[in-house]
């Protein structure tokens, strides 16, 4: 049994030093990736994209199940981002509470006419709602079948979105007012076309050949983190504190680690693997060509990037993935061993089904 003991000794030791100089590579393009961050925002005013007429419109989707007891403060925190052209798509997944109930007296909501174009599959939706008050002329809610996943309910606000892009987020969390602002900066800021000269002059005309070399960013995340002991009025976070219990405190180190350490590394070398299905900004056409949301997934938010990556791949287009370190959004992390259980368990599965799903794409070099 010695060599078995030894084995057992150099495999632990390897494993430890591999992940050690993985976390040291990643903190090195961490701190590139937020200096270089830091430079960029010294001189970015963004009260002009706030009054700018051009700023690309966005679809804010967040779907909705037994919310009855915080829907109405958490809506109202929605509509109040700060932005020159947003809406606001509530998603009740067949709750059987009285979220809907709810949602229609608050907010004015009369049943309306609306061009719903299926084409994303998701559990049919029964109805949709408009207020005739116009101060809340940016809301939209859907009624439809329960699809027992938050993707399935995504799929559904995607089809129903008038803009470009889409921001999916639950609608328990919080986001702070210029998540909209920062979040769409990433995209704009690749949004201009680099021409460049390919090869000699033409011997027909005599003249160079350009052709357009762009970049396409087709989806972006931010750091989200715990509001556990976080003071918060009306879905407003009015004073920031730690966790006070040590489960959540230590979702929190997690939290900034994963984020800020991880995927701030991942996105300067453009190989994020993931964007939080509790705050990412995607490119919604790009989405809808990669087949949307996986409506029977445990890991939407993983399946969604890897679909639209390997859509670009597959089509030859140049993409990114960019995330920004700042904290943009504010979520209720589990406060006991069981709910805590119970969410690792679920990614545990997710992470699986991903990796089968998706075997075609894992250590192939063709998809990076």
């Amino acid at each position: 049994m010695e060599w078995l003991k030894n084995f057992y000794e150099s495999f632990i030791f390897v494993y430890g030093c591999t992940m050690l100089l993985m976390y040291a590579i990643l903190a090195f393009l961490s701190l590139r990736g937020i200096l270089r961050y830091n430079r960029s925002q010294s001189y970015v005013d963004y009260t002009q994209l706030l009054d700018s007429p051009l700023a690309p419109g966005i679809s804010i989707i967040a779907p909705a199940f037994n919310e009855g007891v915080t829907i109405i403060s958490n809506v109202r925190s929605l509509l109040t981002l700060m932005y020159p052209k947003f809406e606001v798509i509530i998603i009740n997944d067949g709750s059987t509470d009285d979220t809907l109930e709810k949602l229609i007296n608050e907010f004015e909501l009369v049943e309306v006419d609306f061009a719903y174009n299926e084409r994303i599959k998701s559990q049919p939706v029964k109805r949709v709602f408009k207020s005739i008050n116009t101060v809340y002329d940016k809301l939209l809610v859907i009624d439809k079948v329960n699809g027992k996943s938050k993707a399935d309910a995504s799929n559904a606000g995607i089809n129903a979105a008038t803009y470009d892009l889409f921001l999916c987020t639950d609608v328990d969390s919080i986001l702070e007012k210029d998540t909209l602002l920062r979040m769409v900066k990433p995209f704009m800021d690749e949004e201009h076309e680099k021409i460049k000269a390919v090869g000699e002059p033409c011997p027909e005309c005599g003249y160079v050949h350009f052709e357009e070399d762009s970049t396409k960013v087709i989806a972006s995340g931010a750091t989200l983190r715990m509001v556990n002991s976080c003071e918060v009025d009306e879905g407003v976070i009015t004073r920031v504190r730690p966790p006070r219990n040590w489960l959540p405190r230590f979702q929190e180190m997690e939290y900034i680690r994963a984020y800020v350490l991880g995927k701030m590394g991942w996105s300067v070398i453009n190989c994020v693997p993931n964007v939080s299905g509790g705050l990412g900004l995607f490119d919604k056409e790009v989405a809808i060509k990669a087949g949307g949301y996986d409506g029977q997934s445990f890991a939407e938010d993983m399946d969604i990037v890897t679909r639209m990556c390997t859509y670009m791949i597959d089509n030859k287009l140049k993409y990114a993935v960019r995330y920004i370190p700042t904290s943009q959004c504010w979520t209720e992390g589990p406060p006991n061993l069981k709910v805590f259980s119970r969410q690792r368990t679920r990614w545990g599965r997710g992470l699986a089904e991903i990796i089968t799903t998706h075997r075609n794409v894992l250590f192939n070099p063709r998809y990076k």
